[in-house]
């Protein structure tokens, strides 16, 4: 069985101006709509929770070429450290989508 019959979340996206239309399935879909639903202000893995953000990030990066900047934040608590976040440059177009919600 391929992975796009047994995906139940996937969207075909294209970068502008000129990309050529590529399916993306799973978290990666996912995490492509979400940093385009963020806009600048970007995402992270404390306001979209999800097991593995630089993983689906890395993927992106690399299987498809699109654009995302890394930011490391400081925060406090308990458990203090830094987190990422992750901003969107490229500008992509959803063209279909199937199991996403916003």
């Amino acid at each position: 069985m391929s992975r796009k019959s047994k995906a139940k979340v996937w969207v075909k996206a294209r970068v502008e101006p000129d990309g050529m239309p590529m399916t993306i399935y799973g978290r990666e879909a996912w995490c492509l709509q979400s940093l385009i639903d963020a806009g600048k202000r970007g995402c992270t893995p404390i306001d979209r929770p999800a097991p593995r953000w630089s993983a689906y990030v890395h993927d992106l990066r690399h299987d498809f070429g699109i654009i995302i900047e890394t930011i490391h934040e400081d925060h406090g608590g308990q458990f203090s450290g830094t987190h990422a976040r992750y901003v969107l440059h490229s500008d992509v177009t959803i063209l279909e989508q199937e199991g996403l919600t916003r």
